[in-house]
């Protein structure tokens, strides 16, 4: 497969016999000269001196048109037309006059630069599905995320709101029956001591730890059964939840694996760049210490940045490919390769809508929840500290799941069609995605990719 982006259209040579001169015009060698004292024909610009020519001319005005004698009193004909715009070359030359559209020219069927002879642009690629067959904009990537959660609606939301549904009662029962909130309100008591403080930062950071662990498997778990209906969706066909399922199963533990691997990289990277200032802090030069604790902070999470969207493609490429967990990584640098800030911007768009739609969501259901709980609305906006109630719970983890199901399709389907678009743009995908979804005579007639997109 060509690994650089698009593809190069067919040049043009310069013709056999013809040598270009100074000026960058040429001239057929196979002409016959014309010698220096013969007149020129009418119509002709002369090929020898001035002095060679004959006398005895006739006026200017009664010199014939090239195609026969004219008429007194009519005009003489236009000439015939050219190919320039709007105008079909003779002989059904390609475009650019390029060639000839006969057998083996480039208006011929079967030849890549062919667009039927005509001058109305290439066709439209295919789609078969929610995508078109060929590099993608990023209005087509967000709406065909969108096209798959409404074409497949069932399947789509019907995976979305099981996981989130059973992610959440996970989360409700283990905030309301094993974690411990109760130290947690020493963060708003002035009045507290160090070690009551310590002990209710340690208590909040286990609770969103456990929080996130959870919400993490039903993510791994969501984003690859919706990879699955996506790829599906680009080619137009249907699955069901179990096909869904028996498709993805074999891949989840290394999705997780490869889950597990990101986050350690983030980890350790933001270690490494806290590391010099806590050092230097613990050597007893705090102000110098916390300066550099931050810059290291902050150069760590530009690092982490940088390498979250270098391989964000590597899910899809393992549930895709069938990959192991560093054979996908590497196969999403490759493809991320020259493109960080296009699937940066694209990510960050995809983050932001799937984050205004959750909050849209979610923060309802969360006011109501702190209004009908003990303190009351009231106290929990003055606090800050909601009341881990089973009401506020309950309430809440219902908007939760509403916001998950929506925005699952969306980050998912938003990663998966990145992945498909830079393997259209390097390697030529649309070919294979157009046989596999039985689109007739696809690699004679698609038009190709722009170079360079």
């Amino acid at each position: 497969m060509n690994d650089t982006p698009g593809w190069a259209s067919p040049g043009s040579a310069p013709s056999d016999g013809q040598k270009p001169d100074q000026s960058g015009t040429a001239e057929p060698t196979d002409r016959p000269a014309q010698p220096a004292d013969q007149p020129a024909q009418p119509g002709q610009a002369p090929q020898g001196p001035g002095p060679q020519w004959s006398k005895d001319q006739p006026p200017p005005a009664q010199w014939s048109a090239p195609s026969g004698p004219s008429v007194p009193g009519q005009a003489p004909p236009p000439p015939p037309p050219g190919p320039g715009w709007g105008n079909q070359p003779p002989g059904g030359y390609g475009p650019g006059g390029h060639g000839p559209a006969g057998p083996g020219g480039y208006g011929a069927p079967g030849r890549p630069g062919g667009w039927g002879g005509g001058w109305g642009g290439p066709p439209p690629a295919a789609k078969p599905g929610v995508i078109p067959l060929r590099p993608l904009g990023v209005g087509e990537i967000l709406d065909g995320a969108v096209s798959t959660m409404r074409t497949y609606w069932r399947t789509v939301l019907g995976i979305s709101l099981t996981v989130a549904v059973l992610t959440e009662v996970i989360v409700v029962l283990f905030q309301g029956l094993v974690l411990d909130d109760s130290s947690t309100e020493a963060l708003n008591d002035p009045s507290a001591t160090l070690s009551e403080l310590s002990r209710a930062m340690g208590d909040a950071m286990l609770n969103s730890s456990v929080v996130f662990v959870i919400s993490l498997v039903g993510t791994v778990i969501a984003t690859a059964l919706l990879t699955t209906v996506t790829s599906r969706a680009v080619l137009g066909t249907s699955v069901t939840i179990g096909e869904a399922w028996r498709d993805a199963r074999p891949q989840i533990l290394k999705l997780f694996g490869l889950i597990c691997v990101l986050l350690l990289i983030t980890v350790g990277v933001v270690t490494v760049g806290a590391l010099p200032g806590l050092l230097v802090t613990v050597a007893g030069s705090s102000g110098a210490g916390i300066a550099l604790t931050v810059l290291g902070i902050i150069g760590a999470g530009i690092v982490a940045l940088w390498l979250a969207i270098r391989f964000s493609l590597a899910s899809p490429a393992l549930m895709l490919e069938k990959q192991g967990i560093k054979k996908a990584m590497s196969r999403s640098a490759k493809l991320v390769q020259g493109t960080w800030w296009r699937i940066f911007g694209i990510q960050l768009l995809a983050t932001l809508i799937a984050s205004v739609v959750a909050s849209i969501i979610v923060v309802p259901f969360t006011l109501l929840a702190a209004a009908l709980s003990g303190d009351g609305l009231t106290g929990w906006l003055n606090t800050g500290v909601g009341s881990l109630g089973w009401s506020f719970l309950i309430i809440s983890g219902i908007g939760s799941v509403i916001g998950s199901m929506i925005t699952f399709p969306i980050t998912a389907g938003v990663t998966v069609l990145l992945y498909i678009d830079q393997r259209i743009r390097r390697e030529a995908l649309d070919l294979e995605l157009a046989r596999a979804a039985g689109v007739q005579d696809y690699g004679s007639t698609a038009p190709g990719a722009t170079p360079g997109s």
